[in-house]
């Protein structure tokens, strides 16, 4: 073992020293301080995610069974940040939680399994890694420990993943039957389209399609949210998906290249279908978690319309949208997260007349809304605009019409939770929210990121010079 396999493995030495060290603490139990351990646990964050811009290679280990590359690198560094802000966004959540070290414990080793995932080279590191990753966040879902809802999304998330798991081997099993091959250069060398090849295509597609919350494989999506804990909700809306999304444009669209075509085809009709039910089902809900479950199934339609330009152009934007989802998403469970704290209230028509009591979340609330929605000059029309530009390449002008009304319709919803807070009145508004210090600084974060990812064309710029170098 050389310095080669620190330095290319580096964020998961990182997460797996972390990991070790709150368990030890687990064990010593000399901290018994939630406000000690929380500022102990974000110190550890903030040094992985510093950790991640230096002493960073490229390269492969294990006879190609990880690899990682610029592009690799950011993918993980944006994950790493997303967590972080999630952590501070629950400071005070878990300030009250008795089992504050399981949680991180259980975090870590989730974003563990999904840096594997990321820089898996075949099928057995994708899958371990897989799996790594979802059961640690099953438990998750069941850290409301005196709520039955939060105990039936952990079981349904756990049931759901299983099923999707069986999909996805059923897949892999094929096209090592085909190929004689578990490894990504070795398969794509092997594809030549026949029938077995593209039912096992099909199989991949939709075991990933699960833990994307594509349509038709979505129906978990709006249980889970409501009954997680908000701050297990937003990690599984931005960061889950995140690495899903950097799986398909590092390994799915490259190991399917010679059968692209069908690949294209499995998108458009997934993206069709995800942003209709997504937007249908989103005006009707009123829990804001139930919403926002909706909204992110419909986020991941506009994602997968960038992905069927099927390179670098397409790549791009999608992890530009991401950049920017992550700021949006989070401002936007930041605000949910401090009321349903505080309150205990979630849903939209209790929000009616926020804005009287607390002001400037109500701004960082339609601030994130705007951004959601892809309303000018917020980060977020420009993340769809590149999203739009990058399938429009493709020459599918009728997809690109669905997409921009679908835009136009999701304006309808978004903007109901604006004028519920500014608009509609309310004999008793809210009580003001007063939020710790931690959590207001990452709800700041968010909201310069809304502003200054949308001006700074410089960000994308980077991210296009990382394929094209």
């Amino acid at each position: 073992m050389g310095i080669d396999f620190f330095e290319l493995m580096k964020p998961e030495v990182s997460l797996m020293l972390i990991i070790c060290l709150l368990l030890v603490m687990k064990i010593w139990d000399g901290v018994k301080e939630t406000g000690t351990l929380l500022v102990i646990a974000n110190l550890f964050l903030v040094a992985h995610f510093i950790l991640g811009f230096f002493m960073n290679k490229e390269g492969a280990l294990f006879s190609g069974m990880y690899h990682t590359n610029a592009i690799i690198v950011l993918e993980k560094n944006i994950l790493a940040f997303g967590t972080l802000l999630i952590s501070l966004l629950a400071w005070d959540w878990l300030k009250k939680h008795q089992h504050l070290l399981e949680f991180y414990i259980l975090l870590l080793s989730t974003l563990l399994g999904l840096n594997f995932m990321i820089s898996s080279g075949n099928f057995l590191m994708l899958y371990l890694g897989l799996e790594l990753a979802t059961i640690p966040l099953a438990a998750l879902c069941n850290f409301d420990l005196d709520k039955t809802k939060s105990s039936e999304a952990a079981l349904k998330l756990i049931m759901s993943s299983a099923f999707a798991s069986g999909v996805l081997l059923f897949g892999i099993s094929m096209l090592y039957g085909t190929t004689g091959a578990i490894s990504f250069d070795e398969i794509a060398a092997h594809l030549d389209g026949n029938a077995l090849q593209m039912i096992s295509l099909i199989f991949v597609f939709c075991g990933f399609a699960f833990k994307l919350s594509v349509v038709p494989f979505h129906f978990w999506t709006a249980d889970v949210y409501e009954g997680s804990p908000v701050a297990v909700t937003s990690y599984l809306s931005v960061i889950s998906k995140g690495a899903v999304v950097f799986v398909f444009i590092n390994a799915l669209s490259p190991l399917f290249r010679e059968m692209h075509e069908a690949w294209e085809h499995l998108l458009l009709v997934a993206i069709v279908l995800t942003i209709t039910v997504g937007n249908l089902f989103a005006i009707r809900q009123d829990n804001l978690k139930r919403f926002l479950a909706f909204s992110s199934i419909t986020q991941i339609g506009y994602i997968l319309l960038g992905l069927t330009e099927g390179g670098s152009l397409g790549s791009s934007a999608a992890i530009y949208f991401l950049v920017v989802y992550i700021f949006s998403n989070l401002a936007a469970f930041g605000v949910v997260g401090m009321i349903v704290s505080q309150t205990g209230k979630e849903n939209i028509s209790e929000m009616n007349g926020f804005y009287k009591n607390n002001g400037i979340l109500g701004w960082a609330m339609a601030l994130a809304v705007f951004s959601l929605a892809g309303i000018p000059p917020t980060a977020g029309f420009f993340g769809k605009m590149f999203l739009v530009m990058a399938g429009a390449s493709k020459g599918n002008y009728y997809l690109i019409a669905f997409a921009a009304l679908n835009m136009v319709v999701s304006l309808y919803y978004y903007l109901r939770i604006v004028k519920a807070i500014f608009m509609n009145k309310a004999e008793q508004p809210m009580e003001k929210i007063k939020g710790s210090p931690a959590p207001t600084f990452a709800l700041v974060i968010c909201i310069a990121g809304i502003v200054a990812v949308g001006f700074y064309s410089g960000i994308y710029d980077y991210i296009f010079s990382l394929f094209t170098k």
